[in-house]
């Protein structure tokens, strides 16, 4: 391999692996504040504020990487019971983070957004994340697909799986009121925070994509909670 191309692959390993804001947070506060025994996923999710399963997501990935080890020691002062797996910074592995375009959209779009009254701002953020949504329902195959033709349940469950693979670690959840998506995290970070105008992309991804596999107008679509609002987690129904 020449040396452009080490380089070139060495740059897409570290953006494949630091690419998420959470999963970068993630490691910084391990490799900062895990100290010589590492850190637990419950640390880790009570620090950076997520939810286990999806601290324990990233942990598996940076470990998978190779920028941090995985020990299931007891260590010293621990206590009775069963050893908790603790992450470990690999010395020297990451020197320093690339600059990601998709941080820099977003940035930019959450800024522009401020210049637009808060309706016409909502609008649009909406119907951007709906034609996105439109576009991957229409990239689904196979059995995906073909679920959410056969019921409403089943599409909501392929939308769901749809935004956990682009980082939202969704789940559907089935209500006597109604389906809701419930993300456990948001791939848009701060930027959500600081502009939550951009939750509206979320609830248009959501409604493009049901309107995709279903046929249907969605306009009932609604968000129910969100983490800029101050709630645990986003919730989306329909």
């Amino acid at each position: 391999m020449g040396t452009n191309a080490s380089f070139t692959a060495t740059v897409s390993a570290i953006t494949d692996a630091f690419g998420d804001p959470t999963r970068r947070s993630v490691y910084l506060f391990v490799r900062d504040h895990g100290g010589e025994h590492g850190a637990t996923t419950a640390a880790v999710a009570e620090e950076i504020g997520v939810h286990p399963n999806v601290a324990r997501h990233h942990l598996d990935k940076l470990a998978a990487g190779g920028y941090l080890e995985v020990h299931s020691g007891k260590v010293p002062g621990g206590g009775a019971g069963r050893p908790s797996k603790r992450y470990l910074a690999v010395a020297d592995a990451v020197t320093e983070f690339p600059v990601r375009s998709d941080d820099l959209v977003l940035s930019l779009l959450g800024r522009a957004l401020t210049r637009l009254s808060p309706v016409d701002a909502e609008q649009m953020a909406e119907e951007v994340g709906a034609e996105y949504g439109r576009a991957m329902a229409a990239g689904l195959t196979g059995d995906a697909l073909e679920a959410g033709h056969r019921s409403m349940r089943s599409a909501i469950q392929a939308v769901a799986d749809a935004l956990t693979a682009h980082g939202f670690a969704a789940h559907a959840e089935s209500r006597n009121d109604g389906l809701r998506i419930i993300n456990d995290h948001c791939p848009f970070g701060d930027v959500a925070l600081e502009h939550p105008v951009i939750c509206a992309v979320d609830r248009g991804m959501v409604r493009g994509m049901l309107g995709e596999l279903t046929g249907d107008d969605f306009d009932d679509v609604t968000t129910e909670s969100s983490l800029p609002a101050g709630d645990t987690f986003c919730t989306t129904a329909v």
